[in-house]
């Protein structure tokens, strides 16, 4: 293993391409611990246990995890990558609606272009809500639930202050999109999984210790050597993947013989990725949201309905909703993404067929057949991993931020995967061994 980073260091291009990379995330963390303009720091550092305790209602949980506890800090870069992941999920819904984003997806590179472009657009838009609502929520003090005086770390709370945080985090997110497309384009990997993992990653040390803090050593060894079976079986889980195999016959171009070879169609357990505990985190948390604007102590039906049921995250009607959520979005989300007619038709098109299937329709019916056995399961382990870290919480009365589940943990492991993929190609490409052999 070292021997393998060691030649991956040594690969010029590699290297560069790595060095790269590390610098832009060097940035990005930096960029995290840095105050907006009219923010007080050091008042939110001085009461962060304060901050962990209030935060176990899970208000603004999932934007705090992807800004690695910028949001917390009401940095420049405190919402993280949310705008663009939440732009890119419906971006992608639009385009199975809207016939024209759906031939712009046809046309190739110029197409993906605009969407990029429109997905840009969309992200900033939504960073200016997302901003101006926490802004909102800071200087009402409903951001730290009361936990630390709002004068103390929002001194100043005029007009001009306010839209000053506001337009700082919206140009965060801008500059955090920048960030991604460079990694991609001249590093390592897709940037902005990468910049998610960084931030997942930057809060994992701070977990631990806050577990070693609350529990024994011997509860502690435990949890820890539980966490690594989780990524055990969350790693088996993300390279699950059944095979279909496609038969090419020959056909004659011209003077030329095309065809005759043999490949399979790769189906993943897990098609849906993580996209579906995303989908159900973002729905469950707008009405954390209306409680947080309205305050905790409305009368109104509505706000005492959720602060009953879906507030603290650990009670049963959240972790039931939450789990049907996951698996009916895995599915619709799985659907939209990988059209069986269509790969049918393409097969049929260049000659390709299934063994013992017919092309054409009854292709797409086995298609379909297939991936609905496949997203089963796949849907059932993506709700069973995100529930984890909810009913450790209800269990065992554990620090919000416990480390091993849910979101994080299918966030490390399947970036971290996809990225050592991407370098053991370069590996491969100039003759080495394998970067994991």
């Amino acid at each position: 293993m070292l021997g393998a980073f060691v030649r991956a260091f040594r690969t010029p291009d590699l290297r560069n391409k790595l060095l790269f990379t590390l610098f832009i995330l060097t940035i990005f963390r930096l960029g995290s611990v840095i105050p907006a303009p009219g923010i007080n720091s050091a008042a939110i550092r001085d009461q962060m246990e304060a901050i962990t305790a209030a935060d176990t209602s899970g208000v603004y949980a999932l934007v705090n995890l992807f800004s690695g506890g910028a949001l917390l800090q009401l940095a420049v870069f405190a919402l993280g990558v949310m705008p663009y992941i939440t732009a890119s999920i419906i971006i992608n819904l639009l385009t199975v609606v809207i016939p024209r984003l759906e031939a712009l997806k046809k046309e190739g590179q110029s197409g993906q272009s605009k969407i990029t472009q429109y997905t840009r657009y969309l992200t900033l838009m939504l960073a200016v809500l997302q901003a101006t609502s926490i802004v909102a929520m800071a200087r009402t003090g409903a951001l730290f639930q009361g936990a630390i005086p709002v004068s103390s770390y929002m001194p100043n709370q005029d007009i001009l202050t306010l839209v000053t945080i506001v337009f700082t985090m919206t140009a965060g997110t801008a500059i955090i999109m920048w960030f991604g497309e460079l990694i991609t384009e001249r590093g390592v990997g897709n940037g902005m999984s990468l910049l998610i993992f960084t931030q997942v990653i930057a809060m994992f040390p701070s977990a631990i210790a806050g577990l070693y803090q609350e529990r024994s050593v011997w509860i502690f060894s435990i949890i820890c050597i539980a966490g690594l079976v989780l990524i055990t079986a969350v790693v088996f889980m993300e390279q699950a993947q059944r095979r279909i195999p496609v038969q090419y016959a020959k056909r004659m171009v011209g003077r030329r013989m095309y065809g005759g070879s043999s490949t399979y169609i790769p189906l993943k357990v897990n098609q849906a990725g993580i996209i579906p505990v995303i989908f159900a985190s973002s729905l469950l948390y707008l009405p954390q949201l209306l409680v947080g604007l309205m305050g905790q102590e409305s009368t109104n039906p509505v706000v005492t309905f959720i602060q009953d049921y879906f507030l603290t995250g650990t009670h049963p009607v959240y972790m039931a909703t939450f789990f049907v959520m996951i698996i009916g979005f895995a599915f619709f989300y799985v659907a939209i993404t990988f059209n069986p007619t269509e790969v049918a038709d393409n097969m049929k098109k260049y000659g390709g067929f299934i063994p013992g299937i017919r092309p054409g329709r009854p292709t797409a019916e086995y298609l379909d057949y297939v991936l609905t056995r496949l997203t089963t399961p796949g849907s059932l382990y993506l709700g069973v991993i995100a529930l984890l870290p909810m009913v450790a919480l209800g269990a065992t009365g554990a620090s919000a931020n416990f480390p091993f589940g849910g979101t994080s943990i299918l966030i490390m492991v399947g970036v971290g995967l996809d990225t050592v993929k991407q370098i053991e190609s370069h590996l491969q490409q100039r003759n080495y061994e394998g970067f994991l052999r």
